[in-house]
């Protein structure tokens, strides 16, 4: 059986640089790895959606099947919303970063955002967990707002029964950043990794 991870949110978040590390540290512990990145990725601002798949024995399509998605990561509260129906089921575990980040219309005034405590309460309801953090005030911070996405991955690597650990994240960042990046990225993987060892019950 594959374990079906989803990173969603917005352009700019480091979404594709998050799958990526995941990707790189899932190989390194010799799982089988697949990864599809969809929608805009070239636009600033836009949806970006990171399908990662691993599996220990065999490899699986890209993209995965409605409905099927273990664990979702949520960079932006309404971009989970979004993946919600297609991917979502009862049983699917929700981490998301409760910080909005407004679309174009809703600046224009063209449309409300919605609440994001109602956004809270249809997650809570949706899936088998719901770790909810403002992901985006820790890493304003540490300094550094694009650290959202690995403030978002130690949540990931505490999460029971997923594969990886924070090593394995730390390890495989020591060949993607200059040195001088690597202690702050490192605290912010830590960080995330506290808060869901701290709210798990």
């Amino acid at each position: 059986m594959a374990l079906n991870l989803i990173i969603t949110g917005v352009g700019g978040q480091g979404n594709v640089l998050a799958s990526q590390v995941v990707g790189k540290a899932a190989v390194k512990r010799g799982l089988r790895v697949t990864i599809g990145e969809t929608f805009g990725l070239s636009q600033r601002g836009g949806p970006v959606m990171s399908h990662i798949r691993l599996s220990r024995k065999r490899d699986y399509g890209p993209l995965i099947p409605p409905n099927k998605a273990h664990i979702i990561i949520g960079l932006e509260p309404l971009e989970t919303i979004r993946v919600l129906p297609e991917y979502g089921n009862s049983e699917t575990t929700f981490v998301v970063n409760s910080w909005p980040v407004y679309p174009l219309n809703v600046i224009a005034d063209e449309v409300e955002y919605p609440d994001t405590e109602r956004i809270r309460s249809i997650l809570e309801d949706a899936g088998g967990k719901l770790y909810w953090l403002d992901a985006t005030r820790l890493a304003i911070d540490l300094g550094a707002p694009i650290l959202l996405n690995m403030i978002m991955l130690g949540t990931l690597c505490a999460l029971p029964d997923f594969p990886l650990q924070m090593y394995d994240f730390k390890d495989v960042l020591v060949d993607m950043f200059p040195e001088s990046r690597l202690e702050l990225n490192y605290k912010a993987l830590e960080i995330g990794n506290e808060f869901i060892t701290e709210n798990e019950n």
